[in-house]
């Protein structure tokens, strides 16, 4: 109680109608510090420093310091009045909180965050919530967990194949094959039946099928049926799928039914991985990749099919709290006319994508695979480029895109970061 008498004494506290502390002045933090201290019940305790400044709460919570805006400690309240914690979702309207608010009274233990709003209410933050949720706990934290791999790596770690029963009729299997793509970015079904029908259902497991301009399950041979070089023998360089798109597909399923004839071999490259060593010897080129939006192009006349479509965005996609890659866009074939930075920029991202091919083609990085009738390739899109090498006789391939979100939340669900 001597702690709250010494707030009273040095704010200039009156009345006797209750114990409500006054509007902060502009700045006592000093002065809370040192109340902070105060109020802990155990010396120990993570908790033991917090500031308040004119606009926002500075909080030490373990190696975390934590600087949070009134605002924002307003808007996230999880009362039963702000938070519905049935459909987790938020009730408060943040429209009508007041842009300059500052907290009536702030109390912290060692676990708990209490502040008091000028019109009573009470908002209780957890510190573990907090240490979680701002921005500094962002900033240490990866959102999804990854393996970076050469081809040496991927090929050591000796990744195990699911078998196709076990991932249709086990969650075990299912959380495995999910957690090894979710590592590596690509994984293998193993005895599955060869047919385009089997692959659907197979590809049905974990996500929703995307309907595209290809349909949704695609079947193809090299018979040129469509304006895209994948419908041929040639060898295809490293590249992923859809960039055209403004949002590419996130996940691609590869099923060989049927080859009979030589070559034909699936290159598979983590781009994560050459772009990891970009930044390692050259963040400036990295920097620059991320920066500079691209347009890339698909224009089909071939047939009954009529297509054009364009997709912008930057070679490198980073979260900007964390500087962690979630997306690789990257395919020569279909970048369109490169016209969306000045003259002075052209020659240092022609410079910096120079970099990023070279350790894309490093043969060292080169995983190459062999698809045979009834084993299944999933490929996370936004992170492994794949390529083919040429191949003879005929060869046929079923597939599909599926929608990331839906492959996402079916790891979550299963207990998995994702």
């Amino acid at each position: 109680m001597w702690c709250q008498r010494l707030v009273w004494l040095l704010w200039g506290q009156r009345g006797s109608t209750g114990r409500r502390w006054p509007r902060l002045p502009q700045d006592p933090g000093p002065i809370l510090t040192a109340l902070a201290r105060c109020h802990s019940t155990a010396p120990a305790s993570p908790c033991c420093a917090w500031q308040l400044h004119q606009d926002h709460l500075e909080l030490r919570y373990g190696s975390t310091v934590m600087r949070l805006d009134f605002v924002w400690l307003r808007d996230h309240c999880r009362s039963a009045s702000c938070y519905n914690a049935k459909t987790n979702q938020r009730s408060l309207d943040t429209a009508s909180v007041d842009l300059g608010i500052q907290p009536q009274a702030v109390r912290v233990d060692e676990t708990t965050l209490f502040l008091t709003w000028p019109d009573g209410h009470v908002t209780r933050y957890g510190l573990e919530w907090l240490a979680k949720n701002s921005y500094e706990g962002q900033k240490q934290q990866v959102m999804h967990p990854r393996i970076l791999w050469n081809a040496e790596i991927y090929q050591q770690a000796q990744v195990p194949s699911i078998d196709c029963r076990s991932f249709l009729e086990t969650d075990e299997g299912l959380k495995e094959f999910l957690q090894n793509f979710l590592l590596y970015g690509i994984a293998f079904v193993e005895n599955v039946t060869p047919t385009k029908e089997d692959t659907k259902i197979l590809a049905e497991r974990v996500s929703i099928i995307r309907e595209t301009i290809y349909g949704r399950m695609w079947y193809f041979t090299s018979d040129f049926s469509r304006g895209d070089t994948a419908y041929t023998k040639l060898a295809l360089d490293r590249h992923t799928d859809t960039t055209y798109f403004q949002e590419p597909c996130g996940i691609q399923v590869f099923h060989c039914l049927k080859h009979e004839g030589t070559g034909g071999r699936t290159l598979l490259v983590d781009g994560f991985h050459a772009a990891e060593q970009v930044l390692r010897q050259a963040p400036e080129h990295f920097e620059l990749l991320a920066k500079v939006p691209l347009k890339h192009e698909y224009v089909e006349n071939v047939g009954g099919c009529h297509n054009h479509m364009i997709g912008v965005g930057p070679v490198l996609n980073v979260y900007p709290w964390n500087n962690e890659l979630y997306l690789i866009r990257y395919n020569n074939y279909d970048r369109a006319v490169f016209n969306t930075v000045p003259h002075d920029v052209v020659r240092r991202w022609y410079h910096a994508h120079r970099a990023l091919t070279t350790e894309l083609r490093r043969p060292d990085n080169e995983l190459w695979v062999k698809l045979k009738p009834g084993k299944a390739l999933f490929v996370d899109n936004w992170r492994v480029l794949h390529g083919r090498e040429a191949f003879t006789g005929y060869r046929q391939l079923c597939g599909c895109y599926l929608t990331r979100d839906d492959v996402l939340n079916t790891a979550r669900l299963l207990g998995l970061q994702a």
